[in-house]
């Protein structure tokens, strides 16, 4: 019960086994995934991505190179879903989201795909417990992946 506690004590941990129990949900039946609000799974999606990459900065600082894979691996499974959590015709006033998704919907992919790219360089190196290349994947990671998505596709932040 300790180690229960002891793993799910991180927002990733957390966060892979709601994958892992959604995932079997959806694989039991054909129940509906998510909350049903589309816009509030987005955004507890991209929520659960910067928790992630607070994560990998604080295990680069701590020298913990090998458990980044965890974060990274996160990542890139949410970087599969992000498209799907952005149907056409959800633009609300609850949401940072530009209209020009829609518009550019095939750019939006590839910069969700983008991420996806760099999730897994990044998952691949820590593996190799290498800090040095590590932290090189890290230092560029928030600007060139969420950064260049948020720059054409989302509203600055209150």
């Amino acid at each position: 019960m300790r180690l229960l506690r002891a793993l799910l004590s991180t927002p990733t941990a957390v966060a892979l086994v709601t994958f892992a129990v959604v995932g079997l949900a959806g694989a039991q039946s054909a129940m509906k995934i998510g909350s049903g609000d589309v816009i509030a799974d987005r955004q507890r999606l991209m929520k659960l991505n910067a928790a992630s990459l607070k994560d990998i900065n604080e295990k680069l600082k701590a020298g913990n190179i090998e458990a980044i894979q965890v974060n990274a691996e996160t990542l890139a499974l949410n970087a599969e879903h992000i498209p799907s959590l952005f149907p056409k015709g959800t633009l609300s006033d609850k949401s940072h989201a530009k209209p020009e998704i829609w518009e550019k919907f095939d750019e939006f992919q590839k910069d969700a795909q983008n991420l996806g790219t760099w999730a897994d360089k990044l998952r691949d190196t820590a593996k190799t417990k290498d800090a040095g290349a590590t932290e090189a994947i890290v230092k560029d990671f928030g600007r060139s992946t969420c950064g260049v998505c948020h720059t054409t596709f989302r509203l600055p932040l209150e």
